[in-house]
């Protein structure tokens, strides 16, 4: 077994095919060859009868997954972004599997869960989350815009929810994540051995090739408890009233004005991103919102990643947050004001070779 494999632990448990991601010192990060035996498992999962139903984790302790390695992009980026544009072709692919496996997928989102962590995880079809679970789609921090399908999830989400976690990277705990549709069940982490052995044991007596959703939904929910509040709620009234402006500048100044410091430690956070992000970022969930399919939304993920890539932002925001962690990223240009139209326009624009075709 190749060390490219060894991350991705597969195995059978019962009737369960288990997924254990294997980086822990890496936060379980996504590589190209992580996703591409993902992708391979699961097909392969699909139409073997011993499997009724799938199961993802993480090693460790700390988290699910923290995203795609972006350690990796950033060196890949400065030279032309090759290998991150096939990276970001797979791993979509990847994304839009999970949303239509013909088997129950149960995601244990324990721990950190971002960005590419949500791509395997938020689109399966039983959700989990513990105490310890800290979920966030953070792609403006580091001049990226939500991908994984996160654009269509946060375009879901009640109000305009979705809007503050993307333009500002917010992380959600688990009653945020359970409020804002990334989530289906809160499980305390104590508990997920035994949940995992009772769906062990479950699917092992099971007749049907596959267990329905609702059966091992059920099986989960009998492991549940109710969520920690979510902070969020009490949040609803100066968040859907200042992101449903039209344009990121008038957020920013409802922020402000509304009187509420938390409003006002959003504007702050807001303003510390990559200006080109927040404002492409902004333009992606209107336009997730009218688009049909996870494909669809997927399709204008890869067109927005592959034209990041090219731009500056990208580079300087991994170099401030992960490489030289100074977070101090000088992005250009520096202020909303100086990102057109055009500017944005740019990131939804077809590009010859650089189109997914999922939808």
């Amino acid at each position: 077994m190749s060390a490219e494999v060894a991350e991705v632990q597969t195995f059978l448990d019962g009737g369960v095919g288990r997924i254990v991601l294997n980086r822990p010192r890496a936060l379980n990060s996504l590589t190209r060859d992580m996703v591409i035996a993902l992708h391979a498992t699961l097909d392969g999962w699909a139409t073997d009868d011993r499997i009724r139903a799938v199961a993802l984790t993480g090693a460790g302790e700390r988290g699910l997954c923290a995203g795609g390695d972006i350690r990796v992009m950033h060196g890949d980026a400065k030279t032309g972004g090759a290998a991150t544009r096939a990276f970001f072709r797979d791993e979509y692919r990847l994304n839009a599997l999970i949303a239509r496996y013909p088997k129950p997928y149960v995601a244990v989102m324990d721990g950190i869960t971002m960005g590419g962590g949500v791509g395997v995880s938020a689109h399966g079809t039983v959700r989990i989350v513990t105490e310890r679970s800290v979920v966030a789609m953070p792609e403006t921090r580091i001049g990226l815009v939500p991908d994984v399908g996160g654009s269509r999830l946060l375009a879901g989400a009640p109000g305009e929810l979705g809007t503050h976690l993307g333009l500002t990277s917010a992380s959600m705990g688990p009653g945020d994540a359970l409020l804002c549709g990334f989530a289906d069940h809160f499980v305390p982490s104590a508990r997920i051995p035994d949940l995992l052995d009772a769906l062990s044991r479950s699917t092992a007596a099971a007749t049907a090739t596959a267990m329905s959703v609702t059966e091992v939904d059920g099986l989960v929910a009998a492991h549940a408890e109710p969520a920690p509040p979510a902070a969020l709620t009490g949040q609803r009234p100066w968040i859907d009233a200042c992101y449903a402006a039209d344009t990121v500048e008038e957020i920013v100044d409802r922020l402000f004005d509304s009187g509420v410091q938390e409003a006002k430690e959003a504007a702050e956070a807001l303003l510390a991103n990559s200006p080109t992000a927040v404002k492409t970022t902004l333009a992606a969930l209107r336009r997730a919102r009218t688009l049909p399919s996870l494909e669809a939304v997927l399709d204008q993920e890869y067109r927005i990643s592959c034209t990041a890539l090219d731009s500056h932002d990208l580079v300087e925001g991994i170099r401030a947050q992960v490489i030289d962690k100074d977070l101090t990223p000088r992005w250009e240009p520096a202020t909303l004001a100086e990102v057109t139209e055009a500017d944005v326009a740019r990131y939804f624009a077809p590009r010859e070779g650089d189109e997914l075709g999922l939808a």
